[in-house]
């Protein structure tokens, strides 16, 4: 087939299209019309608190497994080598931390919303800050999640753009507004089987066209794109082990710990064991979806080899690789690039339903409940009128992006990431230090933002005005070999010439570390803030709102250097007479259960503890 030439969409590719969008839409009219009609907040928002950890697991990985990441993975693979694959890693410690710290806090003091923690460990302004925060996060990042993969779409097919665009949005708008938590969550569980088997159809197929498994392990060898571990402690260099494995903890801190998309789903669990048990399935689920990302992009390179696509000017953008890889290589199987789509668009879709559904949750819970005082039927409309207006503002928001250059979405979608870091920074400042005050949690919240922005928009700014920018990655994907050490010491001492310096230097930092770098200056800036203007005394720390670290890690020391008296209590820890509970020291009359745990899980709700404006 010649490689330059149009790809076309047969009718059996544009029949399974449709049926993805039809299946999608179902899903949400079943639940509109069936169960408790998403009669009530707790139903529409939290699907009843029912929801068991197999579906929700699947819901989580897949919300933001976004088109991006799908289409993004392969082609960075296919530029870079495996090197990226060491970003899984970083789940082992990202999603245990969530597991283990956020889900029992958040899920004990039974809020509705994430940033109602905020109100209760500090006051009701932070809870706005972090309110309107996650708003700007999630609009511009939905919008951009919209267009990008009908973008690369129709540059490769000639796909109607706005088509695509409308038919992915106003699906999910309408099913996200009549189905609630409950149908999204189930649409996610379609949506991810429809996505791994199109990634897994794909790379069977393109396996086949280059030559076998054998050949396709010979030629990504060869071509340097087996990449070993990058122990280079450089935080400029874009893609190391470090940068990967522990600037990637931070970043899944940020998704899996505090992001309301996630919490909403761990607080919709009929229990916290389940909610737990729903974390801890996410690791293989990431995992999964990680490794065909990475064999997609191999078996790309196993069929072009350096004879890139994107050199040869078949495409535009690395952003239209995977599907010209798709409509290229697949082009003789009809039904194959039509599935791979509906895969692309499975991803797409979940993420913004996910989107659409939290920002009606923090916006009901933070912005109108606190103020304004109605029924729970008018509740209830209200929410699905936020979702279904949440979903034209993101298509507006996709006209927006249309309008922008491919430099400036690039810097849209570098948003996302930046703002992350300092409300995980925020989240840590409460639940970490018991000395954090309401004035301290502002202005740290404020630095951890200007210095998001300063490095992420100083960096994006420092590389347009650079003559020479690497084109992915500044990391060697080739073995060492005794015939290449003398090239790589000489690269090596190349390198550190050229390394940037300074203020240079500091703009160049890896993008991995952006989420690092700004929740560190949220949690420092805050306890500085804090002890300058008074820190917080333990009485006045509302219950259950810090995690114990001291009492906790008595404990498993305890454990560790007497693992034969587990059969007998530790013993209590006691500061001048009095216990430590909740971070905080209280008077000796507590209860055997509270030397196990923070806070009992009562049903009683600690949301009445929520101070007035």
């Amino acid at each position: 087939m010649d490689p330059s030439g149009p790809k076309y969409f047969t009718i059996i590719d544009y029949v399974i299209f449709a049926l993805l969008l039809v299946a999608s839409m179902s899903i949400g009219l079943y639940y509109a019309f069936t169960g408790g009609r998403q009669s009530t907040t707790q139903e529409f928002l939290f699907a009843d608190r029912s929801m068991k950890c197999l579906p929700l697991s699947l819901s989580l990985m897949a919300t933001f497994q976004s088109a991006v990441a799908v289409i993004g993975t392969p082609a960075e693979v296919y530029a870079n080598g495996t090197q990226y694959w060491f970003i899984g890693c970083s789940y082992i410690l990202g999603l245990l931390i969530p597991a283990h710290i956020f889900i029992p806090v958040f899920y004990r003091l039974h809020l509705t919303s994430v940033y109602q923690y905020l109100e209760l460990r500090f006051c009701k302004a932070v809870r706005i800050c972090g309110t309107v925060t996650f708003i700007f996060q999630m609009v511009i990042y939905v919008g951009v999640g919209i267009y990008t993969p009908a973008l690369a779409l129709n540059a490769v097919t000639g796909f109607h753009l706005w088509g695509a665009v409308l038919a992915t949005g106003l699906v999910c708008t309408v099913y996200t507004a009549l189905g609630g938590l409950k149908a999204v969550v189930w649409t996610d569980v379609f949506q991810t089987v429809v996505m791994f088997t199109g990634q897994l159809a794909v790379i069977i197929v393109g396996v086949q066209q280059a030559g076998g498994p054998s050949e396709v392990w010979v030629k990504v060898r060869d071509g340097g794109r087996i990449s070993g571990f990058d122990l280079n402690p450089d935080p400029t260099v874009r893609h190391t082990f470090w940068t990967l494995g522990v600037g990637g903890v931070f970043l899944m801190l940020s998704l899996y710990g505090v992001n309301q998309a996630q919490v909403q789903r761990y607080l919709s669990s009929r229990t916290e064991k389940e909610a737990v048990m729903s974390c801890y399935m996410v690791f293989p689920c990431l995992q999964v979806a990680l490794m065909l990302s990475c064999l997609m992009g191999l078996v790309m390179y196993a069929c072009y080899g350096n004879n890139s696509p994107l050199e040869q000017q078949y495409i535009k953008s690395k952003d239209q690789m995977v599907l010209y890889f798709v409509m290229d290589m697949l082009q003789n199987f009809p039904g194959l690039p039509g599935l791979f789509v509906a895969c692309l668009f499975s991803a797409s879709l979940s993420t913004i339903s996910s989107a659409f559904n939290s920002l009606a949750t923090v916006t009901m819970e933070d912005l109108i409940k606190p103020h304004y005082s109605m029924t729970e039927a008018r509740a209830t409309l209200l929410s699905k009128m936020l979702a279904l207006s949440y979903g034209i503002i993101c298509l507006a928001m996709a006209y927006v992006v249309h309008l922008m250059n491919s430099s400036v979405l690039q810097a849209a979608l570098s948003i996302f990431g930046m703002v992350g870091g300092p409300l995980l920074g925020l989240f840590c400042l409460g639940i970490f230090f018991p000395c954090a005050n309401s004035i301290g949690a502002v202005i740290g919240l404020a630095a951890g933002l200007l210095m998001a922005f300063w490095v992420g928009i100083g960096g994006f700014l420092a590389r347009m005005s650079s003559s020479v920018v690497p084109p992915f990655n500044s990391t060697n994907t080739v073995a060492a070999t005794p015939d290449n050490i003398t090239i790589t010491a000489v690269t090596a001492v190349i390198d550190a010439a050229s390394r940037p310096v300074g203020l240079d230097g500091f703009y160049s930092l890896s993008y991995m570390w952006y989420s690092a770098l700004n929740s560190s200056t949220v949690v420092l800036i805050g306890l500085i803030i804090s002890f300058m203007t008074g820190p917080t005394k333990g009485d006045d720390v509302a219950s259950g709102t810090v995690y114990p670290v001291v009492r906790t890690a008595r404990s498993l020391l305890f454990k560790l250097v007497q693992p034969s008296a587990c059969c007998t209590s530790p013993p209590e820890q006691k500061i001048d007479g009095h216990k430590e509970i909740n971070g905080n020291v209280k008077e000796d009359a507590g209860t055997p259960e509270e030397t196990e745990t923070f806070l009992s899980s009562n049903p009683v709700s600690h949301l009445e503890q929520e101070t007035s404006v």
